[in-house]
Protein backbone atom coordinates (compact mmCIF):
# COMPACT_ATOMS: atom_id res chain seq x y z
CA UNK A 1 0.00 0.00 0.00
CA UNK A 2 3.00 2.03 1.03
CA UNK A 3 4.13 1.74 -3.06
CA UNK A 4 0.82 2.79 -4.37
CA UNK A 5 1.13 5.94 -2.48
CA UNK A 6 4.32 6.72 -3.40
CA UNK A 7 3.06 6.33 -6.89
CA UNK A 8 0.00 8.86 -6.52
CA UNK A 9 2.53 11.13 -4.58
CA UNK A 10 4.48 10.88 -7.67
CA UNK A 11 1.54 11.35 -10.00
CA UNK A 12 0.49 14.65 -8.33
CA UNK A 13 3.54 15.85 -8.30
CA UNK A 14 4.50 15.58 -11.92
CA UNK A 15 0.47 17.06 -12.60
CA UNK A 16 1.89 20.03 -10.74
CA UNK A 17 4.85 20.07 -12.72
CA UNK A 18 3.37 20.05 -15.93
CA UNK A 19 0.99 22.65 -14.97
CA UNK A 20 3.66 25.37 -14.00
CA UNK A 21 5.40 24.38 -17.49
CA UNK A 22 1.56 25.03 -19.25
CA UNK A 23 1.67 28.47 -17.74
CA UNK A 24 4.79 29.72 -18.27
CA UNK A 25 4.29 28.45 -22.02
CA UNK A 26 0.98 30.20 -21.69
CA UNK A 27 2.45 33.74 -20.31
CA UNK A 28 4.95 33.25 -23.27
CA UNK A 29 2.50 32.85 -25.87
CA UNK A 30 0.31 35.68 -24.45
CA UNK A 31 3.59 38.20 -24.81
CA UNK A 32 3.98 36.77 -28.67
CA UNK A 33 0.43 37.36 -29.26
CA UNK A 34 1.09 40.94 -27.58
CA UNK A 35 -1.64 40.54 -24.76
CA UNK A 36 0.46 41.08 -22.25
CA UNK A 37 3.37 43.29 -21.21
CA UNK A 38 6.84 41.70 -20.78
CA UNK A 39 7.41 43.09 -17.48
CA UNK A 40 3.74 40.57 -16.38
CA UNK A 41 4.98 38.57 -18.05
CA UNK A 42 8.16 37.81 -16.97
CA UNK A 43 7.17 38.54 -13.55
CA UNK A 44 4.72 35.66 -13.98
CA UNK A 45 7.10 33.48 -14.92
CA UNK A 46 9.54 34.31 -12.36
CA UNK A 47 7.54 33.63 -9.86
CA UNK A 48 6.73 29.96 -11.30
CA UNK A 49 10.16 29.02 -11.56
CA UNK A 50 11.15 28.56 -7.97
CA UNK A 51 8.04 26.30 -7.53
CA UNK A 52 9.11 24.43 -10.42
CA UNK A 53 12.62 23.57 -9.24
CA UNK A 54 11.33 22.60 -5.42
CA UNK A 55 8.76 20.59 -6.99
CA UNK A 56 10.89 18.81 -9.39
CA UNK A 57 13.71 18.45 -6.49
CA UNK A 58 10.70 16.96 -4.60
CA UNK A 59 10.31 13.80 -6.84
CA UNK A 60 13.38 13.22 -7.32
CA UNK A 61 14.15 12.61 -3.69
CA UNK A 62 10.99 10.94 -3.29
CA UNK A 63 11.75 8.49 -6.20
CA UNK A 64 15.49 7.95 -4.75
CA UNK A 65 13.81 7.51 -0.80
CA UNK A 66 11.22 4.85 -2.12
CA UNK A 67 13.41 3.40 -3.53
CA UNK A 68 12.29 3.72 -7.97
CA UNK A 69 15.38 3.50 -8.86
CA UNK A 70 14.23 3.47 -12.80
CA UNK A 71 11.97 6.74 -12.53
CA UNK A 72 15.01 8.40 -9.93
CA UNK A 73 17.77 7.81 -13.07
CA UNK A 74 14.84 9.74 -15.17
CA UNK A 75 14.45 12.16 -13.08
CA UNK A 76 18.60 13.13 -11.92
CA UNK A 77 19.16 15.06 -15.32
CA UNK A 78 16.41 17.39 -15.31
CA UNK A 79 16.95 18.25 -11.70
CA UNK A 80 20.84 19.01 -12.39
CA UNK A 81 19.77 20.84 -15.38
CA UNK A 82 17.05 22.98 -12.96
CA UNK A 83 20.09 22.89 -10.38
CA UNK A 84 22.90 24.63 -13.07
CA UNK A 85 20.21 26.77 -13.99
CA UNK A 86 19.81 27.87 -10.34
CA UNK A 87 23.36 28.20 -9.32
CA UNK A 88 24.63 29.90 -13.12
CA UNK A 89 22.21 32.77 -11.84
CA UNK A 90 19.95 31.91 -15.57
CA UNK A 91 16.48 30.70 -14.20
CA UNK A 92 15.06 33.76 -14.35
CA UNK A 93 13.79 35.66 -17.30
CA UNK A 94 15.05 38.84 -17.79
CA UNK A 95 12.61 42.04 -18.76
CA UNK A 96 14.76 43.70 -21.27
CA UNK A 97 15.91 40.25 -23.47
CA UNK A 98 12.30 38.68 -23.19
CA UNK A 99 11.52 39.44 -26.88
CA UNK A 100 15.34 37.98 -28.03
CA UNK A 101 15.28 35.21 -25.52
CA UNK A 102 11.10 34.07 -26.70
CA UNK A 103 12.25 31.42 -29.14
CA UNK A 104 14.48 30.09 -26.47
CA UNK A 105 12.40 29.98 -23.66
CA UNK A 106 9.97 28.73 -24.72
CA UNK A 107 11.54 26.00 -26.87
CA UNK A 108 12.85 24.94 -23.67
CA UNK A 109 9.56 24.88 -21.57
CA UNK A 110 8.58 22.87 -24.73
CA UNK A 111 11.29 19.75 -24.45
CA UNK A 112 10.73 19.90 -20.40
CA UNK A 113 6.69 19.57 -20.92
CA UNK A 114 7.95 16.57 -23.44
CA UNK A 115 9.99 15.00 -20.91
CA UNK A 116 7.79 15.67 -18.16
CA UNK A 117 4.84 13.92 -20.11
CA UNK A 118 7.34 10.67 -20.87
CA UNK A 119 7.35 10.76 -17.02
CA UNK A 120 4.01 10.72 -16.17
CA UNK A 121 3.18 7.94 -18.88
CA UNK A 122 6.22 6.12 -16.86
CA UNK A 123 4.44 6.94 -13.42
CA UNK A 124 0.94 5.46 -14.59
CA UNK A 125 2.59 2.64 -15.65
CA UNK A 126 4.33 2.17 -12.11
CA UNK A 127 1.22 2.93 -10.28
CA UNK A 128 -1.00 0.29 -12.66
CA UNK A 129 2.20 -2.43 -11.93
CA UNK A 130 2.06 -1.53 -8.10
CA UNK A 131 -2.14 -2.50 -8.03
CA UNK A 132 -1.70 -5.11 -10.02
CA UNK A 133 0.86 -6.60 -7.79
Amino acid sequence: MADLFAWLLSFFLLIAIVGIILYQLMCLADLEFDYINPYDSASRINKAVIPEFVTQGSLCLLHLVTGHWFMFLFCVPHSYYNFTLYTKKRHLVDVTEIFNQLPWEKKQRIYKLVYLVFLLCASIFGMIWSIVE
